[in-house]
C-alpha cells in the first residue's frame, strides 16, 4: 500500500511551488488548506512545522517543510516521475535549486524590505546583493532549457516557479533569458493543472470573503 501523502497550504503562498512539484510527480495527495490567522498558527500544524507557515508535506508520517526540501524530497521518494538526475549529476542539481532558495530568495526580500547592503555587508551577507544574485541566477539558465543537465528536474520547478512568480510581480526583471527559460515551462501540463487548482481554491476564497 503507498504512503499516505498530505499537502498542507495555502493558495495564495509559496505552496503554489510544492503543488506543481506534487503534480509532476503524480502521485495521489490530500491538500488541506490551511488560513494565515488561525489553522497556520493552530497546535495541531505547528507539530508539523514550528514555524507555522506552508507549505509542508507529510509523507508516511514524516514531515517535510520549505519548498526547496520539498522538491527535493518529492524527487527521491518517487523516482519513477524521473525528476532527479542520478546522484552522479547532481553538482548542477543541487547547486541552483538551492542557490535559488537561499541567496537568490535573501536578496528579493531584502529588496522588498528596502534594505540595500553597502560594500562592506555585501561581503557578510550571503546573497552579496540583489545584482550579483540576479546576474548569476541568468547565468545558469542563459541560453539553457534546464537548469541541471538536457532534461526537466525538480531544480527547474523550483527555480522555474521562482522566476515566474518573479517576472510576474516584478520583483526579478524581465531579462531575455529569464522570459525564455520559464515560457516553456509554463506549457507543461503538470505546471497548467497545478495553477487551475491553486486558482480555483483563490477564486472560492475570494467569493467566500468578499472585500
Amino acid at each position: 500500500m503507498a504512503e499516505e501523502l498530505i499537502f498542507y497550504t495555502n493558495p495564495m503562498s509559496r505552496g503554489q511551488i510544492a503543488r506543481w512539484m506534487l503534480e509532476e510527480v503524480g502521485a495521489p495527495y490530500e491538500t488541506r488548506l490551511l488560513d494565515y490567522g488561525t489553522t497556520m498558527k493552530a497546535a495541531d500544524y505547528l507539530v508539523i512545522n514550528p514555524m507555522g507557515k506552508v507549505p509542508a508535506i507529510v509523507h508516511g508520517g514524516r514531515a517535510v517543510t520549505e519548498c526547496a526540501a520539498i522538491c527535493a524530497y518529492l524527487a527521491d521518494a518517487f523516482p519513477g516521475a524521473g525528476l532527479a538526475p542520478a546522484p552522479a549529476d547532481r553538482a548542477d542539481y543541487y547547486r541552483w535549486l538551492f542557490f535559488t532558495a537561499g541567496p537568490v530568495e535573501q536578496a528579493i526580500t531584502a529588496k522588498h524590505f528596502g534594505v540595500e547592503p553597502d560594500a562592506d555587508q555585501q561581503r557578510m551577507a550571503g546573497f552579496g546583493s540583489l545584482a550579483a544574485a540576479l546576474d548569476t541566477l541568468e547565468g545558469a539558465i542563459r541560453d539553457r532549457s534546464f537548469v541541471a543537465g538536457d532534461r526537466f528536474t525538480a531544480a527547474d520547478v523550483y527555480v522555474g516557479s521562482q522566476i515566474d512568480w518573479g517576472l510576474q510581480f516584478g520583483t526579478i526583471p524581465a531579462r531575455a533569458a529569464f522570459e525564455a527559460y520559464v515560457v516553456p515551462l509554463r506549457e507543461r501540463a503538470a505546471y497548467k493543472r497545478a495553477k487551475a487548482i491553486d486558482n480555483d481554491l483563490i477564486a472560492e476564497m475570494q467569493a467566500a470573503n468578499p472585500a
